[in-house]
């Protein structure tokens, strides 16, 4: 703290003696007396021997305003040039879980606060626009040991037992059934254990908690890219559910998602290697399983629910894998520049196999055709006096005149009335046909 003291006031060094470099201390220790770290220096004092404070800036102090130095980082006279702080003004987006918000958001808002009265922010606020992303709880699971032996009884046998619950690492643990090899060896303890099984397997029960070492339910992000790769972690921590809820980790759930990603590469990629995709001009067919994939990314980008992108990803697929004579290379193009912002190891390796030098982040952004957004058709239930007798497709632009004939000629609704005449006609577009009689 460039603060200096004469007879116990406080004055504030002059500018042309800044920055205050920190001196070497033994250690970075209270002193004997209670000081600071500072109390240990030696000749701690201004130009003129006055003594220094002993007190450093909290970290917070750095943390909560770096935005505005970001503003204008290479500026060696200010924090942060007018001219910059007016251009920039503010940060758009703030993304912290709960700890974080509690932890930084307040100080930096009060800083902030601090520094708009100062004249040098030029918004009282920091920050637009504020997403609490929720916290990923861990799955925990548990073994049941016999009171007084070492040996366990497997979940759904437990109540025939005494015993008592003890946490066991996940990474044991695959849908609940317990590595018992790996259980053995894990600790000492447990390397003459004995089960009682169900069948031939161990079963684990389960508790939604929150990650922690003692619960032994911590997943270890290195370990998950080591055996599924960046870019299933990247999808699967999307997927897990809504950005602003909390939701729990499931081993299980990364193999759906990895699965996804391999299938994707084998629909365009081959055994050889070599990329399997047509040049012709894409059906309609694939044109129907393609835009409504952009437009509904472009939909949940904004809006930030990465989760349902996934799903929309997945029925992309199987949608594409059904359209006859296989992909053609404008929809591979447009699909993989759609992932690219979700899984971008993969889709870049896609991206150089389909002929292209550059990164694919540096592509821009599909657009969609409406024409191939709109439905052509919609799922009418055909109604008789309020119960439903049967289902009927029709043209999404048909009018009510043509539904009304398209129904009138169905031998399956003509069955369904027994030759009773109709009272009345009830059509609610889109929605349902019901008739009176």
């Amino acid at each position: 703290m460039p603060i200096y003291y004469i007879d116990g006031i406080a004055y504030s060094l002059p500018t042309k003696e800044l920055p205050l470099t920190l001196p070497e201390v033994d250690k970075y220790l209270p002193t004997e007396t209670g000081e600071p770290p500072l109390g240990r220096a030696k000749n701690w004092c201004s130009h003129d021997g006055h003594p220094l404070d002993l007190n450093t800036m909290p970290g917070f102090a750095g943390s909560s305003a770096y935005f505005l130095r970001y503003m204008d980082p290479h500026n060696t006279d200010a924090l942060v040039s007018r001219e910059a702080v007016e251009y920039w003004q503010d940060v758009d987006l703030y993304i912290g879980g709960r700890e974080h918000a509690t932890g930084h958001l307040i100080y930096a808002r009060f800083w902030n606060m601090f520094l708009y009265d100062l004249g040098i922010a030029v918004k009282e606020e920091p920050f637009k626009k504020l997403v609490n992303q929720g916290m990923i709880t861990g799955r925990s699971n548990f073994v049941y040991r016999i009171k007084g032996q070492n040996r366990f009884v497997s979940c759904n046998l437990k109540d025939q037992y005494d015993t008592v619950g003890v946490h066991v690492d996940v990474s044991l643990v695959r849908s609940d059934i317990l590595d018992i090899e790996g259980f053995r060896k894990w600790r000492s303890e447990f390397a003459n254990a004995e089960f009682i099984l169900e069948g031939d397997k161990y079963i684990c029960g389960w508790a939604i908690e929150k990650m922690s070492k003692s619960y032994f339910n911590v997943v270890n992000p290195d370990d998950v890219i080591r055996d599924y790769g960046a870019d299933t972690l990247r999808l699967y921590e999307m997927f897990l559910g809504p950005l602003e809820q909390s939701k729990p980790w499931k081993n299980d759930g990364i193999e759906g998602v990895h699965r996804f990603l391999k299938r994707l590469w084998a629909f365009v990629v081959d055994e050889q290697g070599q990329v399997i995709i047509r040049d012709a001009s894409p059906s309609d067919d694939e044109q129907r399983c393609i835009h409504p994939l952009v437009k509904k990314l472009r939909e949940d980008l904004a809006a930030m629910s990465f989760n349902t992108s996934v799903s929309a990803f997945m029925i992309a697929l199987n949608s594409l894998q059904k359209i006859a004579g296989g992909p053609t290379r404008n929809s591979i193009e447009i699909l993989t520049k759609c992932l690219a912002p979700f899984a971008p190891h993969i889709s870049q390796e896609l991206w150089e196999r389909l002929g292209h030098q550059d990164f694919i982040l540096d592509a821009s952004f599909p657009e969609y055709d409406d024409r191939f957004v709109t439905a052509q058709t919609v799922t009418l239930p055909v109604s008789i006096n309020g119960k439903k007798r049967l289902v009927v497709e029709v043209p999404a632009d048909a009018t009510e005149e043509q539904v009304k004939s398209f129904i009138m000629a169905d031998m399956r609704f003509i069955k369904a009335l027994e030759g009773k005449p109709i009272r009345k006609v009830i059509y609610v577009e889109k929605r349902m046909f019901n008739v009176v009689v």
